[in-house]
């Protein structure tokens, strides 16, 4: 998806609004999707194929971000305002036209700050955006900020893009994610088992579920562990089900129960369990009738944490019946949200009630 521009015939203006928009890699056409669907009118021009948008809204900025924030797309990642557009054909003077603008702003004036930059391949900026942070920032020692990478006041966004560096002011829970781009970054650990133990942290973090508050874990499709070692480590007892071998380290863990089966093979007590979680690597449909038959285990108020493959063309309409099938289920969807460490697929957290 190139340019797009979708207005309504007689639409009265009453304001204007810009974000850079990302999504995960390949998915930016989507979030494009859900923004129409929910404004109606919007002008989106790529920025970096497939993952990086200029949002263009006939709404004020504030009406904006309150439907995009209290309800956030599915694809879409992070969001940030552009509250200005400085032109760098001449790159010095680029940088001192941002600075005067950012030195104004009182509000950044001691407070922590986080500087997030992020540029396309096609950026009149050559080097790295590292390093283009770096000269921002020697731009802006009048302000007396404290300069974090986290848990920031604000956050001074910065895209550049060709000959413009697309730049905003914003509290960080404005932009969807604190990070830069949204692009989660954890450190891997000597010995960890997967990957997919990335999911949990970010699932965690984005949701904001306290995983220590659970007492029993049912983990399906749970080999070689990936899961299952998040939840051990958080202090859960997890019952792992899957024919294929768990990890050598977990398998002494006495917190664990293993039961190589297929999930279609197990029985369970009525409400054993208060959390589920499942990352199998099947189709949508399958998983949701593995996990539909296994629900009487999980109590009422339990939590139920699912990805769901995107294994077709058509990812909204697969993503509207799966939920669908599990709100017919007493299940209640709290989110459904394509993470960073989600690749091709979504992560539903659910509530049952």
């Amino acid at each position: 998806m190139n340019d797009v521009e979708v207005m309504n015939e007689n639409e009265e203006i009453i304001g204007e609004s810009k974000f850079v928009c990302t999504a995960n890699h390949g998915f930016a056409p989507y979030a494009q999707e859900e923004l129409r669907r929910r404004f109606g009118s919007l002008k989106s021009r790529v920025l970096m194929s497939g993952e990086v948008f200029l949002l263009t809204l006939q709404v004020e900025p504030e009406r904006a971000l309150e439907m995009i924030v209290n309800h956030p797309p599915i694809f879409l990642r992070h969001i940030q305002p552009v509250d200005w557009e400085v032109n760098i054909d001449n790159i010095e003077e680029g940088f001192k036209e941002l600075s005067s603008i950012l030195l104004k702003e009182q509000n950044l004036q001691g407070a922590q700050v986080s500087l997030q930059v992020r540029k396309s391949d096609d950026s009149l900026w050559e080097e790295s955006a590292g390093s283009l942070r770096e000269v921002i920032q020697s731009h802006l020692t009048e302000l007396q900020a404290d300069f974090v990478l986290q848990d920031a006041e604000w956050c001074i966004s910065i895209f550049a893009a060709g000959n413009i560096l697309y730049a905003g002011i914003s509290k960080p829970q404005n932009n969807l994610s604190d990070w830069s781009g949204g692009a989660v970054r954890f450190q891997r650990e000597d010995g960890q088992i997967s990957r997919a133990k990335f999911k949990l942290l970010e699932a965690e973090r984005s949701f904001g579920i306290d995983f220590q508050s659970f007492r029993k874990a049912l983990d399906i499709g749970a080999a070689p562990g990936g899961w299952t070692s998040f939840l051990l480590e958080r202090g859960l007892q997890v019952t792992a089900v899957d024919p294929a071998l768990m990890h050598e380290s977990l398998v002494s863990n006495p917190a664990l129960k293993i039961l190589r089966k297929n999930a279609s093979e197990v029985k369970f007590r009525d409400h054993e369990f208060d959390l589920l979680v499942c990352d199998m690597s099947w189709s949508p449909k399958q998983m949701v009738r593995l996990v539909t038959e296994l629900l009487p285990a999980l109590r009422t108020g339990g939590t139920a944490i699912i990805t769901v493959k995107l294994m077709h063309k058509k990812p909204m309409a697969l993503i509207n019946d799966v939920i669908s099938s599990f709100e017919h289920v007493d299940m209640q969807v709290q989110s459904a949200k394509q993470l960073f460490h989600n690749r091709d697929e979504i992560t539903l957290y659910m509530i049952k009630y």
